[in-house]
């Protein structure tokens, strides 16, 4: 998978948490909850979302990593 295709299929999943996200308005080294109205539950099953769409684990270690929209990306590219 490419990078645009892991950022299109990220954005897809967050649109699915949030449908009013906008994918393009998104700066992606900002953290995701800065950004997008997501309270900890919405942000849990936009990771579990995340494992269910690519297979890779997500354990709580790695929230960190995947705080921002670049940040998913390249962690799941790498997993």
């Amino acid at each position: 998978m490419t990078q645009d295709e892991m950022r299109a299929l990220v954005l897809a999943e967050l649109q699915r948490i949030a449908p009013e996200v906008d994918g393009a308005a998104l700066d992606g080294a900002r953290p995701l909850r800065e950004q997008v109205d997501l309270d900890s539950v919405d942000y849990l099953g936009f990771l579990v979302a995340l494992h269910k769409a690519t297979g890779v684990d997500i354990p709580e270690s790695d929230y960190e990593a995947v705080a921002t929209l670049d940040g998913c990306v390249a962690y799941l590219l790498a997993h």
